[in-house]
């Protein structure tokens, strides 16, 4: 329980960081990527499933800006 709580709150403040990046840069995708990733935490359960959808969604800008 401890470990989720942990896991939230370090993908919680990556999406801020995406945020903040994606509005000084003029970028959409990395600030769509950061709503989500400071949101999908309040409806995925297990650390395993955020792990996974997290990995995705902070690869998200990398792989779709090339």
């Amino acid at each position: 329980m401890a470990a989720t709580l942990y896991f939230n709150i370090v993908i919680s403040a990556l999406g801020v960081a995406y945020i903040v990046y994606g509005r000084r840069q003029a970028r959409i995708v990395p600030v769509i990527a950061g709503i989500a990733l400071c949101f999908y935490t309040y409806f995925v359960d297990g650390w395993l499933a955020l792990a996974g959808i997290g990995a995705l969604l902070a690869a998200a800008p990398f792989v779709i800006e090339g």
